[in-house]
């Protein structure tokens, strides 16, 4: 496949130095796509992470009328492995929630969001997508393949998960952006905020 340059280099010399402006129209349109798409992306992760604090936030209230004074006089290794203990209570209470994204009115866009970002990351313009059933249904391959100039098919159904796993180059590259993976990468930066909700403090 072509680059843009090549594209507008033999454009250039088919119809002649008239056709630069279209052609460079059509770059600043292609770059200004690319950057939309860059942040609805981040838009999307921004929202991920508001839902799983205000998750968060829920377990915390119900966390800490549960809790008893005595607690707050463990030892510190005690403390250390309740703080484990809770936010590992509060990840698995999130991610059995995950499922419920897929009702959400937005998801085609979310399932969307997914392939793109997947896409993005492994750099390629041919691939394998393969989804759960629900967003099997929720995805559009064909724009998302006209948007990003490439050919992407949907492979068999994603048995465990909800989301997709993107692959390439005939399997060598890929991609688990499943929302169960994604809160496993968000897990570990996201440890510290969650435990300041339970505890009461300001993010």
């Amino acid at each position: 496949m072509k680059s843009e340059e090549e594209d507008i280099e033999l454009l250039a010399r088919a119809i002649m130095v008239e056709a630069r402006e279209e052609a460079d129209q059509l770059n600043i349109e292609a770059q200004e796509k690319a950057e939309a798409v860059r942040k609805r992306a981040q838009q999307q992760a921004e929202s991920e992470r508001k839902a799983i604090l205000d998750r968060a936030r829920e377990e915390a209230d119900r966390l800490r009328s549960q809790s008893s004074a005595t607690s707050q006089l463990k030892a510190r290794s005690t403390q250390l492995e309740q703080r484990e203990k809770i936010l590992n209570d509060v990840f698995e209470e999130v991610k059995k929630q995950l499922a419920s994204v897929k009702k959400r009115p937005d998801y085609n866009a979310i399932a969307s969001m997914l392939v793109r970002e997947a896409l993005t990351e492994l750099k390629v313009k041919e691939a394998e997508v393969q989804a759960d059933e629900a967003t099997q249904k929720a995805l559009k391959l064909d724009e998302i393949s006209k948007e990003l100039n490439g050919k992407f098919s949907l492979g068999k159904k994603l048995e465990d998960g909800s989301g997709v796993v993107v692959s390439a180059a005939g399997g060598k590259l890929n991609y688990d952006n499943t929302l169960e993976t994604r809160l496993s990468r968000l897990q570990s930066t996201l440890r510290s905020s969650v435990y300041k909700v339970l505890m009461g403090e300001k993010v």
